[in-house]
């Protein structure tokens, strides 16, 4: 039995009916599942991807035009924006069309993002800055246009019930990998960017919280070693819990009017969904005085 959009669309389920989302990185992977799924909810959905390559080289309008004829053949309601969020102007156009098409923007989920890995004493300048534009840059550009409209709603008198969900990584948070400092330093800056949003942006009624996903997408599949642990199921029938669609219920649940939650970072991967906590006190050491070096090196935590 299918674990995806497919299982959802079955049900006949309308837990986003009304809602108008713009999903960005939404002609593959997990992002084209968070489309085809919110579609089936009964979401307008705005699906943005500029087409390009794993490494996000060229573009190609083809995967966000294919989304959309997939989720209006189903019955669902959806356009595509071919846009590139990591620029100030493409981001503000993504949403200003939202808002043209549909009247109203309720849901950003920023998806959207790229891999140049390599290690750091050969990593290329132009590698950290194209990973850092599409993953940080294009999170805050897409929800600070976003949040301005928001704003503005608030201020008219007209409390928006909106819901970002961003997307961050193990590898910013949990499990670092070796090779990816460029990756990996943006997408624990989404999780503190996440964290500062909800706390900025509760008083104009939006909620944001955050995703750290794996799933078997041509990102993951690309990194040594993810292609065997995320294989397709073999067994006919066989529940595919690494499924792309399997990571979309969550999101779409942190996407609904009534959801209570807000200022999260939620790990999803296989059948296990996981509340992260980012950086605590472990140990402390103390002076009454000021601090001396050889006090420091005798006392300092190291474990």
């Amino acid at each position: 039995m299918g674990t995806g959009s497919d299982a959802v669309r079955a049900s006949g389920s309308s837990q986003l009916a009304g809602r108008v989302a713009v999903i960005t990185g939404a002609g593959r992977g997990i992002g084209r599942e968070h489309a085809l799924l919110f579609a089936a909810e009964g979401a307008s959905v705005v699906v943005n991807d500029l087409g390009g390559s794993n490494s996000g080289e060229g573009s190609d309008a083809g995967p966000a035009h294919e989304v959309v004829a997939a989720i209006r053949a189903a019955g669902g309601t959806a356009v595509a924006n071919t846009e590139d969020v990591a620029t100030w102007d493409g981001a503000k156009s993504l949403v200003a069309q939202a808002v043209d098409e549909f009247g109203r923007l309720d849901v950003v989920v920023n998806n959207a993002g790229i891999l140049r890995d390599g290690f750091i004493a050969t990593l290329t300048e132009s590698d950290w800055d194209a990973v850092i534009a599409v993953h940080l840059k294009g999170h805050f550009s897409v929800l600070r246009h976003a949040a301005e409209y928001w704003k503005a709603q608030s201020k008219a008198g007209e409390q928006p019930l909106a819901s970002v969900i961003n997307t961050a990584s193990g590898s910013g948070t949990t499990l670092p990998n070796a090779g990816q400092s460029n990756y990996g330093s943006a997408k624990a800056a989404i999780a503190a960017l996440t964290l500062v949003a909800a706390d900025e942006l509760e008083r104009y009624g939006v909620r944001v919280n955050a995703i750290a996903p794996i799933a078997r997408t041509r990102l993951t599949l690309a990194t040594p070693g993810m292609g065997t642990l995320m294989a397709e199921p073999e067994e006919e029938g066989e529940v595919d819990l690494f499924s792309p669609a399997n990571i979309s219920p969550l999101v779409a649940y942190l996407a609904t009017e009534k959801c209570p939650v807000t200022g999260r970072v939620y790990a999803v991967q296989g059948g296990a969904i996981s509340r992260l906590a980012g950086w605590h006190d472990v140990d402390t050491i103390e002076t009454d005085g000021l601090w001396d070096i050889d006090d420091i090196a005798a006392r300092l935590p190291r474990t």
